[in-house]
């Protein structure tokens, strides 16, 4: 008899690792933790959004300074840099809640996850790359079935 054709069993032990492990898989579905990772990102940077105004939408002179003095990015104007980061931490975190364009919502604050990386706080790689591995998900895999995206633009 040809053992190589069958297929493999779990063994005793296995059985129930095996059974933890599909338990596991239905229990966090790829809409789930799409759902918790936009959410948990988008909390990130619209707090630290928030942080740079006053009333709705009015840019503090703090954030201004912030850019100036601390932030020293290249090639951009710290006065350009401070409102594009600003309108770019609601609009992103507002879409990835919504679901709605969240590929390219992802994309835009991991490019600005390797700018503050690399140029503001490198000592800080730790919390940016638990901030990578949200986006890059969400890169990678979407919005999920809980998501403007999906119903908007479901093929």
């Amino acid at each position: 008899m040809n053992t190589a054709a069958l297929p493999n069993r779990p063994t005793h032990t296995e059985r129930p690792l095996a059974r933890l492990r599909q338990l596991a898989e239905r229990a966090t579905p790829h809409s789930l933790l799409a759902l918790a990772n936009r959410f948990a990102i988008a909390g990130i940077f619209w707090m630290s959004a928030r942080t740079k105004v006053d009333g709705w939408f009015h840019i503090k002179g703090s954030t201004y300074l912030l850019f100036r003095e601390e932030y020293h990015l290249p090639v951009i104007p710290p006065e350009w840099a401070a409102q594009v980061a600003t309108v770019s931490e609601h609009l992103f975190s507002i879409l990835l809640v919504l679901g709605l364009f969240t590929r390219l919502s992802a994309l835009a604050l991991l490019g600005m996850t390797l700018v503050i990386q690399v140029f503001v706080y490198p000592d800080a790689w730790p919390t940016h790359l638990s901030w990578a591995a949200l986006l890059l998900y969400l890169v990678g895999r979407g919005g999920g079935a809980l998501s403007l995206d999906r119903a908007l633009f479901q093929r």
